[in-house]
């Protein structure tokens, strides 16, 4: 880590870093104070005058979408004379904000359901611990009398196959894939992060198996209480399932940031890298959550719990298999998330404002308005 950070340190002065120009947290705090100021106003209809929402110059987002309508009303003009100065800015941003403000959190607003189905894949990632407790107490030659894996080293299974999915997606995957779905990239964004998903519930069957037949053979060789004793069991089996969450990553999580910056403007970029790890950090909270309940619940009434320190002694494969049920349910939440989302495709892909300019320079319609004057801006539908 100490390297690491010596590396970033030489390669920043390398690079462009251009000031932000206003925190977004503040912009959407803007967008739901105004909105509750303006709760009084009556939406127009959907087929509405653009010049009824406010908008900066050279902006392509003149009116708002109708997904959560009621956020609508912070970027609705309700008295001209009250709400624009003779510049035609705001008088008061936290009255009134922009079309792209509110585009901006309704973008926000709109992903979080699917990002929520990502915190289950994080907490199937999160169980190495107890793959390493397993692992502890197999056969971890390579090849009999062989290299001898170490314990905690078994994860660069998920790393290598994580790699091989990456490097072969776009090169070999790709090409193959859209002969069949007519797509040029294969799969949609929504199908990899779905299909990911159904992986993560099919590595965490097999670890419930993998657990289920080295516990059996660990008691036939009257190991139930020696939790350190050695099972004749080979620590490959441990593999697969590895690799299913190296894959199941691959497409997951790949899949759920490339969605992020596909529905979020260019100076929201940040925020879909931060969700993403906000996921995997809730999903590492509700693994916790999970083990200490299921810990509970298992040993009342003097059990053995589940989630023993004793391997052989607990059932760790019940356990798995509570993982996998969560994950199945978590599928259909995945698809119920989806079918609400909508589609993403062009025809309903917002056109957001990426050139230099139209942040700062505002619409002169409002201003002409403002004063009195004909505006020579001409709408076209």
């Amino acid at each position: 880590m100490f390297l690491s950070t010596v590396m970033f340190l030489l390669g920043s002065p390398l690079y462009i870093k251009l000031m932000p120009d206003k925190s977004l947290f503040t912009s959407f705090a803007q967008v739901m104070v105004a909105a509750w100021q303006n709760k009084h106003l009556a939406l127009p209809p959907m087929e509405s005058d653009p010049g009824l929402w406010y908008y900066h110059k050279g902006s392509k987002l003149i009116a708002p979408t109708q997904k959560l309508r009621f956020l609508n009303k912070a970027c609705m003009i309700g008295n001209p004379e009250k709400d624009i100065d003779m510049d035609g800015r705001a008088i008061n941003p936290w009255n009134l904000c922009t079309v792209k403000q509110v585009e901006e959190l309704k973008a926000l607003i709109k992903v979080l359901p699917i990002w929520s189905s990502g915190i289950m894949i994080a907490v199937s990632i999160s169980q190495h611990s107890f793959q390493v407790l397993q692992a502890r107490v197999m056969d971890r030659h390579l090849i009999p009398g062989g290299l001898k894996i170490p314990v905690g080293s078994f994860g660069v299974f998920a790393m290598i196959t994580l790699t091989i999915w990456v490097a072969t997606y776009d090169q070999i995957i790709v090409p193959l894939l859209s002969k069949f779905t007519k797509r040029s990239r294969g799969f949609s964004l929504k199908e990899r992060m779905g299909i990911g998903l159904a992986i993560s519930c099919v590595a965490m069957a097999v670890a419930a198996m993998v657990e289920s037949k080295r516990r059996a053979t660990a008691i036939r060789q009257g190991l139930g209480d020696e939790p350190h004793g050695m099972v004749h069991m080979s620590a490959m089996w441990l593999v697969p399932q590895y690799s299913l969450i190296g894959l199941a990553e691959g497409l997951n999580a790949i899949g759920q940031i490339e969605f992020y910056y596909s529905q979020f403007p260019k100076s929201m970029a940040s925020i879909g890298v931060a969700l993403f790890a906000l996921g995997m950090a809730v999903g590492n909270l509700v693994s916790s959550l999970i083990v200490g309940t299921v810990d509970k619940l298992t040993s009342k009434g003097g059990k053995q719990s589940w989630v023993s320190n004793n391997l052989n002694m607990g059932h760790y494969d019940y356990y798995y298999w509570i993982l996998t049920i969560l994950s199945v349910i978590n599928v259909f939440y995945y698809l119920i998330c989806c079918w609400d989302f909508g589609s993403s495709d062009n025809k309903n892909k917002i056109v957001w404002d990426e050139e230099e300019g139209t942040e700062d320079e505002l619409e002169l319609e409002l201003g002409d308005r403002a004063k009195g004057v004909a505006s020579p801006i001409v709408f076209t539908h």
